[in-house]
């Protein structure tokens, strides 16, 4: 089954992110190279492609594993997490219908 990954950024995350993004983006890498990787990509925190210091404001991911357990234990374990930038992320199943 899909599951979505959205996690919110905490405020002035940005050198956070910098910080783990090569190990963050490998993670996504994996899914995406075993074919589980639907779409990743991060929330600008403004309405631009490449915010600059404006930073992000979160990430949504959705991929597919084996159970909403496999799925938040993956999350868990984001290198953005575990370098402080997102203050929070959820975990749910998610259904998709297009395209």
């Amino acid at each position: 089954m899909f599951y979505s990954i959205v996690g919110t950024d905490k405020e002035n995350s940005l050198e956070a992110r910098i910080s783990v993004r090569s190990e963050h983006v490998a993670r996504l890498n994996a899914l995406r190279d075993e074919g589980r990787l639907i779409v990743a990509g991060p929330n600008p925190a403004i309405d631009s492609d490449d915010p600059g210091e404006a930073g992000f404001t979160g990430s949504i991911i959705i991929a597919e594993f084996d159970s909403l357990q496999a799925a938040q234990a993956w999350a868990d374990e984001d290198p953005y997490i575990k370098a402080g930038a997102y203050a929070s992320v959820s975990v749910k199943p998610f259904k998709k219908v297009l395209p």
